[in-house]
């Protein structure tokens, strides 16, 4: 199961960074998958139903409130949820921190390039994942484009807690 973790994290990974969404499709994916976990009880970190619920809510819950305020969108905030099934509640901080960090490094170079008018393509595929035209940042959040891949790197984050905490289960079991 944790092959299937690994696989689903990289879908969203692909599918964020190139289109800049995650699909309901591949969140119910996940979604499903964890729930097969438990059922199976092949959860790869050990978690039992009460923790992984916990994960799920807690992380959609937190999210969503992010949402509502317009700085991102509803695909990081069902991924999120699926992947707080997955997890669990306890790596969910060190996960989201590190995740914010990519995203700031992404901004912080995003907006580098913009001020200083180097790199047009960089500057192009951090923006879009088509290479549409470069914006200014817009001040109002609330009509903001996003340009962060944050589900992209909240995958990211979850692949480095995994490797960072493997379990005796190899990944490819």
């Amino acid at each position: 199961m944790l092959a299937g973790l690994a696989l689903f994290l990289l879908a969203v990974v692909v599918s964020d960074f190139g289109r800049r969404r995650v699909p309901n499709s591949l969140v119910l994916l996940g979604a499903l998958g964890a729930i097969a976990a438990l059922l199976l009880n092949q959860q790869p970190f050990g978690l039992g139903w009460r923790q992984a619920l916990a994960g799920g809510g807690a992380a959609f819950s937190a999210l969503l409130l992010v949402y509502a305020m317009g700085i991102m969108g509803a695909g990081d905030v069902k991924f999120a949820g699926a992947l707080g099934l997955w997890t669990g509640l306890a790596p969910l901080p060190a996960i989201w921190i590190a995740a914010t960090l990519l995203a700031a490094v992404h901004a912080l170079v995003w907006l580098a390039l913009h001020r200083l008018q180097v790199a047009p393509r960089l500057l192009r595929a951090l923006s879009h994942p088509h290479g549409g035209p470069v914006q200014p940042p817009d001040p109002a959040p609330a009509r903001q484009a996003r340009h962060l891949p944050l589900a992209a790197y909240l995958a990211i984050a979850a692949l480095g807690w995994m490797a960072w905490h493997r379990t005796a289960t190899p990944l490819f079991s």
